[in-house]
């Protein structure tokens, strides 16, 4: 009979979970189930940010532990080990005389590293790998065209696909696994043990976001079926402020703790008992534009994180780092850039709309370097992935899967069509919550009469702008185009 050891990575959950339905199916008298902390998770980005922050590094140890609990109900456990896995892993297989580990296969260069590494190791100790894809709503094989094929423009990828491809069934849940060898599981580490400070959540945050499979599910099921929120989610997703105009089921995904699969079987079960409309097949698009962004990843490999971008576009990006913290630390005077930095380094969240402004703020109106916002980023969200957030960053840096050159938005004009009454901006910023009706969107606007009476000195308990909106628009479009 087989041993079989099981290494977890963005895959943490039991439900829908290939690696351990290809393990059961080999009839083994031992599986033992592993997850590695890697330490190079925790170290610095280039730029030199924690590259897991505390706000994810707290929802991984959430998620960890509910994989854990998920597993001893069905009769095994999580074995917890932190160190470098392709090294780990190698040595547990060989004591234990394992013959064969599974894994879920990544998309990007960090990760595919380490499985070619463990792969290797494992290869010279002359034992088997089986690795799966199952990161992703559409199974490669369910693609209409070869990976290195699928067109640079996500329109004509959602066509084809949706026209030509099905969804796999979701595999079903194991009710029962072999119990595991004496040997030290390991305990769970604390964020200090990762080298990261301790928090309370805010209480301003829009949603108390906890890890695990359990509370996706949950989420998912308050959402869609308690709340009744999907029938409305095309109109609503655009929000920035609250717990229900978006699913949030990101870091759900983004750290597997929820199966693609699952969500979209659940959308087709909600139209079939609830409403089939524009807004349930709105959150199956926005799952495929997560698929995109992750093939994409494959199809290009590291030019996803060249500063030239997937179009190979050499720009004269500047790196003045005295600017880049007056982004981050919600200094720029333009309100609705700052909320919403203020939001993400408060909660390690910030809305759609929310990264789309702030990212083509950093790009558009500042001219920084592009691959600095992308890190700030990936340090701070909850929900960081990183072919969504590479992508992103391409796209609206100019220089990513987009046809149409220098888009930008305009920031003033944004800030009122999704905050009108300007309630997120009040929010997260009570400094200038004093100010009524539409002049909270662009206080630089205020008399100094207004000023006083509001006991609001701008420049001093608020700053003004940083640049001249349409004037820093006008300068880093000439640059682009002369580059392109």
């Amino acid at each position: 009979m087989t041993k079989i050891l099981i290494w977890f990575r963005n895959d943490l959950r039991i439900h829908d979970q290939e690696i351990l339905i290809d393990a059961i199916e080999e009839n083994p008298e031992m599986i033992i189930p592993i997850y590695c902390f890697d330490e190079r998770q925790f170290q610095t980005t280039s730029f030199g940010f924690p590259k897991t922050g505390k706000f994810r590094a707290k929802f991984l140890l959430e998620a960890v532990t509910d994989l854990r609990k998920s597993l001893q109900t069905i009769g095994s456990n999580l074995i917890l080990r932190k160190g470098i896995p392709e090294e780990i892993i190698p040595d547990i297989a060989i004591n234990y005389q394992i013959d064969l580990v599974c894994f879920s296969q990544e998309a990007t260069a960090e990760e595919i590293k380490v499985e070619r590494k463990l792969v290797k190791a494992l290869t010279q100790a002359k034992i088997k790998v089986k690795s799966v894809w199952q990161s992703t709503l559409y199974h490669p094989q369910q693609l209409p065209y070869e990976i290195a094929e699928i067109p640079d423009l996500f329109t004509n990828f959602r066509k084809e696909i949706e026209k030509k491809s099905e969804v796999y069934s979701t595999l079903k849940t194991p009710e029962k696994l072999p119990s595991i060898p004496n040997i030290n599981i390991g305990d769970i580490p604390t964020l200090q043990n990762l080298g990261l400070e301790e928090y309370e959540a805010s209480q301003k945050s829009v949603l108390n976001f906890k890890g695990g499979e359990i509370e996706g599910i949950n989420r998912l099921k308050n959402y869609f079926w308690e709340k009744d929120c999907l029938k409305e989610y095309k109109k609503t997703r655009n929000g920035m402020l609250g717990s229900d105009y978006s699913s949030k089921f990101s870091p759900w995904l983004a750290h597997g703790c929820l199966s693609p699969r699952y969500i979209y079987e659940e959308v087709k079960k909600y139209e079939q008992e609830r409403v089939k409309n524009d807004s349930t097949y709105w959150l199956i698009f926005e799952l495929l534009w997560r698929d995109f962004f992750r093939f994409i990843a494959v199809k290009y490999g590291n030019k996803i994180f060249y500063k030239s971008g997937l179009q190979n576009i050499s720009l004269p990006w500047q790196e003045n780092w005295s600017i880049f913290e007056t982004w981050c630390e919600r200094q720029t005077g333009y309100p609705l850039i700052d909320a919403n930095m203020r939001e993400l380094k408060t909660t390690g969240f910030m809305s759609n709309r929310g990264r789309q402004n702030v990212a083509s703020f950093l790009t558009k109106n500042l001219g920084i370097n592009w691959q600095m916002g992308a890190q700030w980023f990936e340090s701070l969200l909850i929900d960081y992935d990183v072919c969504s957030n590479w992508g992103n960053w391409n796209y609206t840096a100019g220089i990513g899967n987009d046809a149409r050159g220098f888009r930008y938005f305009n920031i003033p004009k944004q800030s009122l069509d999704y905050d009108y009454h300007g309630d997120y901006l009040r929010h997260w910023l009570p400094e200038i919550s004093a100010i009524k009706g539409e002049k909270i969107h662009q206080p630089w606007k205020l008399s100094p009469q207004e000023q006083k009476q509001l006991k609001i000195q701008l420049g001093v308990n608020y700053p003004r702008p940083i640049v001249d909106f349409f004037q820093s628009i006008k300068h880093n479009e000439k640059v682009y185009l002369s580059h392109t």
